[in-house]
C-alpha cells in the first residue's frame, strides 16, 4: 500500500491511497488540479478512484467534492453530506482490495470519522481533526504500519497568538484539534514493532511549524520511554505533495 498526501491544512485536504488494483481517497479539499496532477504522476485518473471517504464537513475537507460530478462514490459518517453513503463506526467496507474501517472522531461537526485502511496485512491509521480518541478507537488502530495523525498546534504558539479566546478555547477542547503534545502522547500508546512511520497531519500555519512538530514528538516520546528511532517521522504539508507507504 502508498499514499500520497496531497495536501494537509487548513487551506484544503486530500489523500490518495493506492496499491497495485486499488485506488481510494480521503477527503476533497482542494482544486482539482492538485489532484490531477499527482494522478497523472500516478498514471491515473479521476475515474480510477474507486471510493472517496470523507472525515467531515468542514470546507477545507470537501470544497473541492462537487468538480467530480458524481463519477466517484462517497462515504462519510450519517448526516456528514447529503450524496454520500453512510458509513457505521467500526464496520469494515470492502473496496478492490482493500479494507476501510470507519471510526468515530471528536470534532464540531457531524459524525466526524476517521478511518483505519487495511490490504494484505499492512495498516494505515488515518486521523485528522480531533480533541480527542476514544479507547475503542484507538484499540482499532494500535501497532499500524503507517499513521497519518493530526499534529495541529503548538499549545504556547496558540495562546500567544492574536485568535479570539473563544476560537483558542475551541481549538484546545476535545471537540477541537490535537497539539503536538497530546497528539506525541497518543501516538505513544499507538505505535507498536510493525509501526514504520508517523505523518503529522493538519499542522497549522499560524500556531506551529514543522520544526516545532517534531522536536515536540522526540521529546514526548523521549520523555516517555518510547523507542523511535527506527520510526520516520514527517510533517505533512499544505502545498507539496507528501509520498509514503511500500
Amino acid at each position: 500500500m502508498k499514499f500520497s498526501i496531497v495536501g494537509s491544512g487548513s487551506k484544503g485536504n486530500a489523500c490518495l491511497i493506492y496499491n497495485k488494483d486499488t485506488l481510494i481517497q480521503i477527503d476533497m479539499g482542494l482544486p482539482l488540479k492538485s489532484l490531477k496532477k499527482e494522478l497523472d504522476h500516478l498514471g491515473k485518473t479521476v475515474n480510477d478512484i474507486q471510493a472517496l471517504f470523507i472525515t467531515h464537513e468542514h470546507t477545507d475537507h470537501i470544497a473541492g467534492i462537487p468538480l467530480y460530478h458524481d463519477r466517484v462514490d462517497l462515504y462519510a459518517g450519517e448526516g456528514t453530506y447529503a450524496s454520500a453513503n453512510p458509513v457505521e463506526p467500526f464496520i469494515p467496507l470492502e473496496v478492490g482490495s482493500m479494507s476501510i474501517v470507519p471510526f468515530p472522531t471528536s470534532h464540531d461537526a457531524t459524525n466526524p470519522m476517521g478511518y483505519l485502511i487495511e490490504e494484505e496485512g499492512c495498516r494505515l491509521g488515518y486521523v485528522t481533526d480531533t480533541g480527542y480518541l476514544s479507547d475503542e478507537a484507538l484499540a482499532l488502530i494500535k501497532d499500524c504500519d503507517y499513521y497519518y495523525f493530526e499534529s495541529n498546534h503548538d499549545l504556547k504558539m496558540l495562546m500567544d497568538s492574536a485568535r479570539p479566546a473563544v476560537l483558542k478555547k475551541r481549538i484546545h477542547s476535545k471537540h477541537g484539534h490535537l497539539s503536538n503534545i497530546d497528539s506525541a502522547i497518543y501516538m505513544a500508546e499507538l505505535i507498536g514493532p510493525r509501526t514504520k512511520a508517523i505523518y503529522l497531519a493538519h499542522l497549522s500555519e499560524e500556531c506551529n511549524t514543522p520544526e516545532i512538530a517534531l522536536s515536540s514528538y522526540h521529546k514526548t516520546l523521549d520523555r516517555k520511554g518510547i523507542a523511535h528511532d527506527h520510526i520516520k517521522i514527517v510533517p505533512a504539508s499544505q502545498w507539496h505533495v507528501v509520498r509514503g507507504g511500500e
